[in-house]
């Protein structure tokens, strides 16, 4: 056994995730939306220890370059992840990545492509149609999308960077709901799989992991929390203990119990004669 080992320090973080070729330690990665305050926002993502955080293009004001920016709270050598939040169709959210590019945000991009406006679910033929158009246009594209296998298979096929299905709806925080789901997508696609969407608590995000997923975006769940940044301090946690605990390996589920002390030595008491 090496001195690693005996401290517990085998490599349980699984080493880093690449999205594009970009790689990242950290397996969280955390919104800019619904904080109190821009610097409520910068200490929750100095806590969460994250490397790479979602801005949505119409909040940066690209047109208004004078005016304070919530990009200035962003803490130095985080990535910046514009993504395409409001757009419901595909035009619209091409476009807006466009916009995100030529502003110097990069051509690493989250679509996301809205088909209800109350539920907030995707849209998945315009979903697909956009990731081909900007795969086409050179743009690294995480996509947003339903937990559906196949669906993620052909945005994987379309040239998607990673396939980031939903949780449950955004800002529920109902969790998971089908955990099952993630695992059956990450069988299907090699590129990363980020769940997104839902996650309202900790153990949420360690049920993620566990499932497979190879990071969680979490925005509503830490920003509205009573304390956020305490909040993104134990989604830190949490991931890191799922990866830790799924690089260990888990133990087998079994349909009966199955004593953990051995039989033999036990003491006995002999019966009344």
């Amino acid at each position: 056994m090496t001195d690693q080992e005996r401290a517990g320090m085998v490599p349980g973080d699984m080493g880093p995730w690449s999205v594009g070729g970009q790689a990242f330690r950290s397996r969280l990665i955390v919104g800019t939306g619904k904080y109190a305050t821009w610097d409520g926002m910068r200490d929750a993502i100095q806590a969460s220890g994250t490397e790479l955080v979602t801005v949505a293009v119409r909040r940066v004001n690209i047109d208004q370059p004078d005016e304070p920016s919530l990009l200035e709270y962003v803490p130095k050598g985080v990535t910046l992840l514009p993504n395409t939040a409001g757009a419901y169709t595909a035009e619209e959210a091409v476009l807006t990545a466009r916009l995100a590019r030529a502003a110097g945000l990069g051509s690493l991009v989250k679509l996301e492509v809205i088909g209800d406006a109350e539920l907030l679910w995707p849209d998945p033929v315009a979903t697909y149609e956009a990731t081909r158009q900007l795969v086409d246009e050179g743009f690294t594209v995480m996509v947003y999308t339903t937990p559906d296998p196949v669906l993620a298979r052909r945005l994987a096929e379309a040239g998607a960077a990673a396939v980031m299905p939903l949780g449950s709806p955004i800002g529920s925080g109902q969790g998971v709901l089908d955990v099952s789901a993630v695992a059956l997508i990450k069988e299907r696609v090699d590129v990363p799989v980020v769940v997104d969407a839902g996650i309202g608590s900790p153990a949420d995000a360690a049920l993620a992991i566990e499932a497979g997923a190879d990071a969680v975006l979490i925005n509503t769940a830490i920003a509205q929390a009573q304390h956020p940044v305490q909040m993104a301090r134990a989604m830190r946690l949490a991931v890191d203990a799922a990866i830790l605990g799924r690089a260990a390996g888990r133990m087998a589920r079994r349909d009966r119990a199955v004593a953990s002390s051995p039989n033999t030595g036990v003491v006995t008491v002999a019966s009344p004669s």
